[in-house]
């Protein structure tokens, strides 16, 4: 996919920021799409389809996790890839951020050079997604479709976000295989891309909650792995 091909959603309530980031994407040849709120944000993302979308936490009508909330349980809009940028650090922002099914976490002031290297680290899982073709699997009664990035259960289909979905499904390609904490970050996260630790536990807990807790185990000290 070509650069012009891409479209970015910039959601933040200040409008230097809007600008700066704005500026230095829109040289990087990618499409921007700008909204100043939560709410503004979820209609940009059902009109525009973006490829990624990234949000303050901290807005005026809907803030950045109740709006990534509504947008997660939109089919069309499920697999887009969301970054937070904002100044808030803390671990229970960035839990509340992974929570609502936010990909990534990015804290300001961020220069311009940085932002766009993590943006372009992202957007690679997108070339990653298209070298891979079509694959689907079938393990414990489950069928992962990778193409479509649905999973049948039951005779019923579940939704998940995008680093969920790539998540369970590197556990399921190999059953019973321990997969070490460091491994999981690098092939799911990327190498480019840096986030905590706790990003793993938090995805294993939801995928707990959606698919099953007996599914997946947890190796202490190791990683996790899942049992059909």
């Amino acid at each position: 996919m070509k650069k012009k091909d891409i479209k970015i959603l910039l959601v933040d309530d200040e409008q230097d920021i809007l600008e700066i980031v704005g500026y230095n994407l829109a040289q990087e040849g990618y499409q921007i799409v700008t909204a100043s709120n939560g709410k503004e944000a979820i209609a940009k993302a059902k009109k525009e389809i973006p490829h990624l979308i990234i949000m303050d936490v901290m807005m005026p009508e809907m803030d950045g996790i109740e709006a990534c909330e509504n947008i997660r349980r939109m089919p069309e809009l499920s697999q887009v890839i969301i970054t937070f940028l904002t100044a808030r650090s803390e671990d229970y922002s960035q839990v509340a951020g992974f929570d609502a099914g936010a990909d990534d976490y990015i804290a300001k002031p961020i220069k311009p050079k940085l932002l766009v290297s993590k943006v372009k680290a992202l957007l690679r899982r997108l070339k990653h997604e298209e070298e891979r073709g079509s694959e689907t699997l079938n393990v414990g009664g489950i069928e992962i479709n990778r193409e479509e990035y649905k999973i049948i259960k039951d005779n019923l289909e579940i939704v998940l976000p995008r680093k969920e979905f790539e998540l369970f499904y590197l556990l399921a390609s190999k059953p019973g295989k321990v997969f070490k904490r460091e491994e999981i970050l690098d092939k799911v996260w990327g190498s480019e891309v840096i986030v905590g630790g706790r990003t793993i536990d938090v995805h294993i807990r939801k995928l707990r909650e959606k698919i099953g807790d007996d599914f997946f185990k947890t190796i202490k000290g190791v990683g996790y792995k899942f049992e059909a």
